[in-house]
């Protein structure tokens, strides 16, 4: 598939990659320049709450949902605005409001429904406009706001945490050589954070049988491979953010002979209503304590009243 190999020059390069991103260099000095001037000329101020970002500056999945939910979950107050990828809804939606889930998970996203169902107490807002969902979440009372892959937002006053894996084996170059949207520029303040130093994986397999289907749409799958155990017996891979259907799925699961199909959380939100035999990988996150004390003082530190 087309995205697979686009993935595969971008965080799995081989030699032939390497050379057709050294080729590009040029475009990537334009596309550095653009970014540079988009930087330069925006001026973040505050939007009448303390503001915390979870991104990465790759292109890709990071980890940045489950990293949300664990650094939110024990919080009061707490709002969430994301973009909504894969949605079929536009403009701004109340996915949640306070636990109560407002919307179907087309309408809303998989993200933003996997957010919403792990977040009881909190609000989750989809918004193409960051600013409008951020206005709505302030109107609902929201008093801490977590805002998904915000850190091109240069507008906005916040923490931006920058999630980083441990095992990189891409190009530290910008598109179109390399996958980074855009440098960690100088004078803007982040928090690193690196897998395995910082933070921890584990995952767990809820209703394991004997013979797992894996079947994902999330973006750079092969993540997912040293969770998977001995009982997996066939992988298939769907676009990020891809809407399953019955049909599609329910011939996988007789021509693999399945027992269950093997899911992220992420897929399963989407799944929920077939009637298929799941096995779900459980993600959970264990979060050093300077992490989330960093979080807290900017939390404690913040003041509507100061630029």
């Amino acid at each position: 598939m087309v995205k697979q190999r686009i993935e595969r020059y971008f965080f799995k390069p081989n030699s032939i990659d390497r050379v057709i991103a050294l080729l590009l260099l040029p475009l990537m000095l334009l596309y550095c320049l653009i970014m540079l001037i988009r930087f330069v000329s925006m001026r973040p101020r505050k939007m009448g709450m303390p503001i915390i970002s979870v991104g990465n500056l790759t292109m890709g999945g990071s980890g940045k949902t489950p990293f949300t939910i664990a650094i939110a979950s024990h919080r009061e107050g707490v709002a969430v605005v994301l973009r909504g990828y894969g949605r079929t809804s536009s403009g701004t939606l109340v996915v949640s409001a306070w636990g109560e889930i407002a919307c179907e998970v087309a309408q809303s996203g998989d993200e933003a429904m996997l957010l919403a169902q792990q977040l009881p107490h909190a609000t989750v807002i989809v918004a193409h406009n960051r600013q409008e969902g951020i206005a709505k979440v302030l109107e609902m009372g929201a008093k801490v706001l977590f805002l998904d892959d915000g850190y091109s937002k240069h507008s906005i006053k916040k923490l931006d945490i920058i999630l980083r894996e441990s095992k990189r084996a891409y190009l530290p170059l910008c598109l179109p050589s390399g996958p980074y949207r855009e440098p960690l520029w100088w004078g803007k303040k982040a928090l690193i954070v690196e897998e395995n130093r910082d933070f921890r994986r584990s995952v767990a397999i809820a209703n394991p049988t004997q013979r797992m289907v894996l079947v994902t749409a999330i973006a750079k799958p092969w993540r997912l491979d040293e969770y998977l155990p001995d009982d997996v017996v066939a992988k298939h891979y769907f676009l990020d953010h891809h809407a399953f259907t019955y049909e599609e799925l329910h011939a996988l699961f007789i021509d693999e002979a399945a027992t269950s199909l093997l899911v992220t959380q992420k897929d399963a939100v989407k799944m929920a209503t077939f009637g298929i035999p799941l096995s779900i990988m459980e993600l959970s996150l264990e979060i050093q304590p300077p992490v989330i004390e960093a979080i807290d003082n900017y939390i404690r530190s913040y003041d509507a009243t100061k630029n």
